[in-house]
C-alpha cells in the first residue's frame, strides 16, 4: 500500500458489511459493525508497523560467522542462510540446566512446523538452542518435527550475543539479512516484561504463535493462569 493512498473511513467500510448470523439481536449487529470499524483499523495498523520495519537502516554488520552444531555436524551462521537472503533465527529455551523444553517454546514451534514449508519459500529458517545437539534431535523426534531444523549454540558465542549477553535461558526472534556476501542484523524482538501493560502477559506484538490469536477470538480470551503444556490427557475422539 502506498504512503499517499487515501483510505476509506473504518466505519464506513464497516457500513458495506452485509454479513447476519440467524437471530442475532440489532444490539449485536451494531456492536458487531462497530467491532468490525475496529477490526479494520488494527488490519491498517498492523501494516504500517509491517512497512515501518521495512525501512529500518541497515542494522549492524554480524561481528563474526558463528558455530553451531547440527544434525550433520558443524554449521556457520553464513550457511543457515542457504540460497535464501534473509534467515529468520529463534532461540529457544532449552538450556542444559533444563530438565525439559519450555512448553511455550514447544508450542510455538508446533506450529511453525506446520508452516516451515511455506515460509522457506521466501527465507531460511532455524531453530537454536543451548543443550548439545543431541539432546535437540531426540526432542524434535519426540515431538514429530521433520520441518524445522534445530541447531545447537554449544560455545554460547551467537547467544551472547543477540540472546542474553549473561547466557541466561530466555527466547529470542532475530532477522538477519545477507548482501554482497555480509551478514547484518535486521531486527529482534525488542518487547520486554517491563515493557508490559497492567495484568497483561509479556508478549511481543503481533503474536507469533496462532495459539493466543485463536484465544483472542474467544468469549474468555486469554487466561492469565494458562500455559501450554508439553502433554495432555488423551482424549476421544468424536465420531
Amino acid at each position: 500500500m502506498a504512503d499517499n493512498t487515501i483510505l476509506a473511513p473504518a466505519v464506513e467500510l464497516a457500513a458495506k458489511n452485509k454479513a447476519h448470523v440467524p437471530n442475532e439481536s440489532p444490539e449485536y449487529r451494531q456492536a458487531r459493525n462497530a467491532l468490525l470499524a475496529e477490526e479494520i483499523e488494527l488490519r491498517r495498523h498492523i501494516e504500517r508497523v509491517a512497512a515501518l520495519r521495512r525501512t529500518l537502516p541497515p542494522g549492524g554488520v554480524v561481528p563474526e560467522d558463528y558455530a553451531f552444531e547440527g544434525q550433520n555436524g558443524r554449521v556457520r551462521l553464513s550457511q543457515l542462510f542457504g540460497d535464501k537472503d534473509t534467515l529468520v533465527l529463534y532461540s529457544m529455551m532449552f538450556g542444559p540446566q533444563r530438565e525439559r523444553a519450555c512448553p511455550m517454546c514447544t508450542a510455538m514451534l508446533t506450529s511453525w512446523e506446520g508452516t516451515a514449508r511455506n515460509l522457506r519459500e521466501r527465507v531460511a529458517l532455524a531453530i537454536t538452542a543451548r543443550s548439545p545437539i543431541e539432546r535437540l534431535l531426540d526432542f524434535k523426534k519426540e515431538r514429530g518435527w521433520n520441518n524445522l531444523q534445530l541447531y545447537s549454540d554449544t560455545k554460547g558465542d551467537y547467544t551472547r550475543a543477540y540472546v542474553s549477553a549473561e547466557d541466561a535461558d530466555v527466547p529470542a526472534l532475530t532477522v538477519f539479512t545477507r548482501r554482497d556476501g555480509t551478514i547484518h542484523h535486521f531486527w529482534s524482538g525488542e518487547m520486554s516484561g517491563e515493557m508490559a501493560d497492567p495484568g497483561q502477559d509479556p508478549r511481543g506484538a503481533p503474536d507469533l504463535d496462532p495459539l493466543w490469536t485463536i484465544f483472542d477470538l474467544t468469549p474468555a480470551g486469554r487466561d492469565a493462569t494458562w500455559y501450554p503444556k508439553l502433554e495432555y490427557p488423551s482424549l476421544t475422539t468424536i465420531k
